[in-house]
């Protein structure tokens, strides 16, 4: 079904909306997992790998939750929670940009992202991407990915440096680094909670189908597409 929106931007979760579930869980992830050892003991000195692993530091030291030994298995304690750790997240991004620069990995994208993002912007509207996956993280997997080099499609990036992605804040404060009003704004995700916290804010929320998504139960109230290309937006 076609979703019809007047908006100036669209925001965009990535796992479950624009790239597989599977993809991040059943190759990103344990990629990340069997590197992360060697990784930090090769390049923990590098500025970039010690600002990850200093935010991850902090984090342990105020997680009331999960206790660890040491940075290494509290990062692979988060891994197994699948927990949304800004820091363990820029530490991720950072061993996969080693392997998408080696040609180890390849983004995986819907078939449907691709055109959708030359329809959206020859309408004129902006497009953003907001992940729990670092900023790094989403720039490689549009920029490596198995439809092309899209990042010349994606106006701006957000993680959870701008917030959790279930806090009405985050999305007032994309909103402000958007230079917009929430109001023509679209975000599309398939989590209901995110939707909800976007909604919140003041923007359109819109459900992403996909298969392997979790399911969701119905009376959610949100408009809901199973691809890309059944939304259909116009500059607001």
């Amino acid at each position: 079904m076609t979703v019809a929106l007047a908006v100036a931007a669209v925001v965009l979760d990535v796992e479950g909306t624009t790239a597989p579930i599977a993809f991040v869980h059943d190759v990103l992830f344990p990629y990340a997992a069997a590197r992360l050892d060697e990784f930090v003991a090769a390049r923990g000195a590098e500025p970039a790998v010690a600002a990850a692993l200093a935010t991850l530091a902090a984090e342990r030291a105020a997680d009331r939750e999960v206790a660890a030994p040491d940075l290494i298995a509290y990062a692979r304690a988060l891994m197994a929670r699948d927990r949304k750790s800004t820091g363990l997240k820029a530490l991720q991004g950072l061993i996969w940009h080693d392997g998408y620069l080696a040609g180890a990995l390849r983004g995986e994208l819907y078939a449907d992202v691709g055109p959708a993002f030359v329809a959206w912007r020859a309408a004129g509207v902006t497009i953003a991407s907001y992940s729990s996956g670092s900023i790094a993280a989403q720039r490689l997997i549009y920029a490596h990915s198995d439809r092309g080099d899209l990042t010349a499609h994606l106006a701006a990036y957000f993680d959870t440096t701008t917030g959790p992605k279930q806090a009405p804040a985050s999305y007032a404060a994309i909103a402000t680094a958007l230079a917009l009003p929430p109001a023509p704004i679209a975000f599309v995700s398939d989590v209901v909670a995110e939707l909800a916290a976007a909604a919140a804010a003041g923007m359109h929320a819109v459900l992403s189908v996909r298969p392997g998504n979790a399911p969701v139960a119905p009376g959610h109230g949100y408009p809901t597409i199973g691809t890309l290309d059944e939304l259909a937006l116009r500059p607001a």
